[in-house]
């Protein structure tokens, strides 16, 4: 039996825009491994960053728990950590660093670690799985507890999927897009997580308390820009029946008021989501849940089934409001569809988000207005908005690469930083991010202002977005990147 320390590298503390969001969850692929590690008959401790005041905190749980193998591995249903932020790899490598000083063996996975093995390496890891990596954890941990001395070259001798350093270079035998392990099965080691730390968090922020789940692992659409390094394409959905007992048990243990659903894509088949609803009425286990999902997905019967099983908010992946600029993206999605799917949605009583993308390869000024248009008719009930962020792996990384300087990720979640020749500059796509979110707030404020300072507030609003879009010469970039639909035209800006 090995001691193992199983952790992860996202700090909240970190990330300044989610700190004062105020919405931590545990890290559920984090506590999967480590449900695994302890079947496998091994001493698990875990190290949460979430809540941690800093990786100053590492050092402590390191000497309490006193591990044999350190498994730094990263969230994978955390979409923050498939953008690689550079704050959090500044603090694996010191937790990588730290643990070996102490004499542990160290194992990295994640995201960042798949797409960039040498900077974890270089740091002390001694193999960086690359993908999911299970199969190679699982490989590793069996020959460390039949030969806890074994030697680093000969620990990962033969297997595919590991880097390691040889000769001070690492080497790694790549495998292909391997679909979820199927070993990860079962409930999270929820034992491990603070719970109330969380609940009181929650609390403070929000009045109410929040988990997640997944009732999947992967996504099968082919979207240009999403950067799959652990599933590929691949996805598995685990069985209806499994999936409300594990929330039937979180609702009697734990008693949240919310559950997120971290799937890429939740539900996906009708008939699993009516066996879902089924299940949870059987059980009594239903707890009002968010869900991700696209617009060509929500059909009248699914947003019906969605909403039996207890569905209260659905966020979409919007992207844009050019239908131009979503085929270009190889979203296989339309306009239309986005309105239809957020009408449906409300029609039953499910609020809806849209997640919002600017600055995508190609896109103008008319697609910017196309997406100011489709939030104003949609009127969805939040959005979150970003720019376009190339990352390795992507058909949209490699049309931009030659274009990234040393600024190849982003900080934090709030950087919101251009790292290729938009057509404008990121201080035009902030001052969109600000306006969309104000468009979107004073719609949703109509029951708690006057009508008076509804129609001062909308007069503000107006007087912002047409000073933009004024200006919005001054903000366009020289030499932009080159795209099927580059031409720039010359319109006459329509005001609000």
């Amino acid at each position: 039996m090995l001691k193992i320390q199983v952790g992860h590298s996202y700090f909240l503390r970190y990330d300044p825009k989610q700190w004062e969001r105020g919405k931590p969850y545990p890290p559920l692929a984090t506590i999967q491994v480590a449900a695994l590690l302890r079947e496998m008959g091994h001493e698990l401790a875990l190290f949460d960053a979430m809540l941690a005041d800093g990786v100053e905190e590492y050092s402590g749980a390191l000497h309490a728990a006193r591990p044999d193998l350190v498994v730094i591995y990263e969230d994978n249903f955390n979409y923050l950590t498939k953008m690689c932020l550079s704050r959090m790899r500044d603090a694996a490598c010191q937790m990588i660093a730290e643990a070996r000083a102490y004499g542990a063996r160290v194992i990295v996975a994640g995201s960042d670690a798949s797409d960039q093995p040498e900077a974890f390496l270089a740091a002390g890891a001694d193999a960086v799985l690359v993908g999911e990596g299970i199969a190679a954890l699982a490989a590793l941990v069996d020959r460390l507890q039949r030969t806890p001395d074994i030697d680093p070259a000969d620990w990962a001798a033969g297997l595919s999927g590991v880097a390691t350093l040889v000769d001070g270079k690492a080497e790694l035998v790549r495998l292909g897009a391997v679909p979820p392990d199927p070993r990860v099965v079962g409930r999270p080691a929820w034992d491990l997580v603070d719970i109330e730390r969380y609940r009181s968090l929650w609390q403070e922020r929000h009045g109410y308390f929040s988990l997640n789940m997944a009732a999947s692992r992967g996504c099968p659409f082919r979207c240009n820009w999403c950067a799959k390094p652990i599933w590929g394409n691949h996805y598995k959905q685990r069985s209806a029946e499994d999936v409300a007992a594990e929330m039937t048990y979180l609702k009697r243990t734990f008693r949240p008021d919310h559950i997120w659903m971290a799937d890429d894509i939740f539900g996906f088949h009708v008939g699993w989501v009516a066996a879902f609803a089924e299940h949870l009425r059987e059980s009594d286990g239903s707890v009002p849940f968010t869900i991700q999902t696209r617009a060509d997905l929500g059909s009248e019967r699914m947003v019906a089934a969605l909403a039996d099983a207890g569905c209260a908010e659905a966020w979409i992946g919007a992207e844009s409001g050019s239908q131009r600029v979503l085929d270009r993206m190889n979203k296989g999605t339309t306009v239309a569809e986005l309105i239809a799917a957020r009408r449906r949605f409300g029609e039953h009583g499910v609020r809806v988000g849209f997640f919002i993308q600017l600055g995508y390869l190609g896109e103008q000024l008319t697609d910017l207005l196309a997406t100011r248009d489709l939030v104003a008719e949609a009127a969805p009930d939040d959005i979150g908005v970003s720019v376009s962020y190339p990352l390795p792996g992507t058909k949209f990384y490699e049309e931009v690469k030659a274009q990234l300087g040393r600024k190849t990720h982003w900080r934090d979640s709030n950087d919101l930083a251009m790292m290729f020749r938009g057509a404008y500059d990121s201080d035009f796509y902030r001052s969109m991010r600000d306006l969309l979110h104000q468009q979107v707030n004073l719609r949703q404020s109509r029951e708690t202002l006057s009508a008076a300072r509804r129609n001062d507030a909308h007069a503000v609003l107006e007087t912002r977005w047409n000073t933009l879009f004024a200006h919005e010469a001054e903000h366009r970039t020289e030499q932009p990147t080159p795209s099927p639909f580059m031409a720039m035209q010359t319109i006459a800006l329509p005001l609000l």
